[in-house]
């Protein structure tokens, strides 16, 4: 059987307003109350989380990345970047600020 590294239980009493501030604030930070208090008690900053789309957002930049290190990778070995090549490379670069910019 595994012994509990957290084995100490605290009840605090709230008014409905406060308990309900307080499950705001976790829907907002996608965190549990006891992740909450945790984190509030370690002085952690407690952000909203971000909206979904920030994950879609970071897909597809990734991609985006990667055919950016394939050019640089070509280059990088040939040791010469062709015209094409680096015209790839600002529209890849325009197509990540346009991303970033919609999601803003």
């Amino acid at each position: 059987m595994a012994i509990r590294k957290r084995n100490i239980r605290i009840s605090v009493r709230l008014n409905r307003q406060e308990h309900r501030m307080l499950k705001e604030k976790c829907r907002q930070t996608g965190l549990t109350i006891e992740g909450l208090v945790r984190n509030l008690i370690d002085g952690c900053e407690i952000r909203p989380r971000p909206p979904d789309s920030y994950k879609d957002l970071a897909r597809e930049i990734a991609a985006v990345g990667n055919n950016l290190n394939q050019i640089a990778h070509t280059a990088n070995s040939t040791g010469y970047v062709s015209h094409a090549q680096m015209e790839q490379v600002v529209l890849i670069m325009s197509r990540i600020w346009k991303l970033v910019q919609e999601r803003i």
